[in-house]
């Protein structure tokens, strides 16, 4: 069916050339002389004669006529694409556009308020141990330890004669801060801590029953049953804590039966007592 199409095609070609040279040659009898005429074609002129004679023949066509007075081909294959030129040179620099707003700069939008504090998370591991550091300023002269003594030593030179009243020791052994009162018989504390008290009293004559007191209360007591023709000897001691202002002292506790606490030139009959550690008040304390 293409091949008729095909046929058909070449054999229209062909009349409608035969139709314009019969054309052409009817124009050129009807022109007298030779006319030049020239076309938009630049400088190339045309120029065509008449015939010689009435003997032309004018059927024949010239060779030197327009192709298309003959038969056209058959189109030829279209060529191959040719190879892609060269880069053409970079362009100049175009104008220099307006500044953008900051979201577009950076992709994000204006900061907003602060948010609430996170919680607190786990503990971290324990990192390695540090150099170490500087040593520090020389701290401040603290209170002289002499400040916190307190201690007494005392004994009796002649027998105990009342009863149930504190024992007045008149011989001092140790005495330096007069917190024992000889007048009273009693120890008063004014460093509160923790104190240490002991006695040693000699029994002659009859037996004895002694008591320590702390503020009007009976602490311990320590009973000697005297033995005829001998020197007995009755001991204690005690720790105690102590607020400023407690008082602290020996006595005889009950009737004349039980009196038998003695002293002379060569026996004697001694109360004692000390501070173990003080309670410091916090500001006082070395930090």
């Amino acid at each position: 069916m293409k091949l008729l199409w095909f046929v058909f095609g070449i054999l229209l070609i062909g009349q409608l050339g035969e139709g314009q040279n019969e054309g052409l040659v009817k124009e050129k009898l009807e022109e007298p002389a030779v006319n030049e005429q020239t076309e938009g074609r630049g400088d190339v002129v045309i120029k065509v004669e008449e015939p010689e004679g009435p003997g032309a023949d004018v059927s024949q066509p010239d060779d030197r006529q327009p192709c298309a007075m003959w038969m056209g081909g058959v189109p030829g294959t279209p060529g191959h694409s040719g190879k892609p030129g060269r880069d053409g040179r970079d362009g100049r620099d175009g104008p220099r556009g307006e500044k953008g707003d900051k979201a577009s700069i950076f992709g994000v939008g204006e900061p907003g308020e602060k948010g609430d504090p996170g919680e607190k998370g786990d503990v971290g591991p324990a990192g390695p141990r540090g150099f170490p550091g500087n040593p520090g300023l020389k701290g401040t002269r603290g209170e002289s330890s002499q400040s916190y003594h307190s201690a007494f030593s005392v004994g009796l030179s002649e027998i105990v004669s009342a009863n149930n009243l504190p024992i007045r020791f008149n011989k001092f052994f140790y005495n330096d801060q007069h917190h024992y009162d000889d007048v009273s018989g009693k120890f008063r504390c004014n460093l509160p801590g923790v104190y240490f008290f002991t006695y040693h009293l000699t029994v002659y004559t009859k037996d004895a029953k002694i008591s320590l007191y702390k503020n009007d209360k009976a602490i311990m007591f320590t009973y000697d049953q005297y033995q005829e023709d001998n020197v007995d000897q009755a001991s204690g001691s005690i720790i105690l804590r102590l607020e400023a202002g407690d008082e602290v002292w020996l006595q005889v506790y009950g009737d004349e039966t039980v009196g038998g606490v003695y002293a002379d030139n060569t026996n004697d009959s001694t109360f004692s007592g000390f501070l173990l550690y003080p309670d410091i008040p916090v500001p006082a304390r070395r930090r």
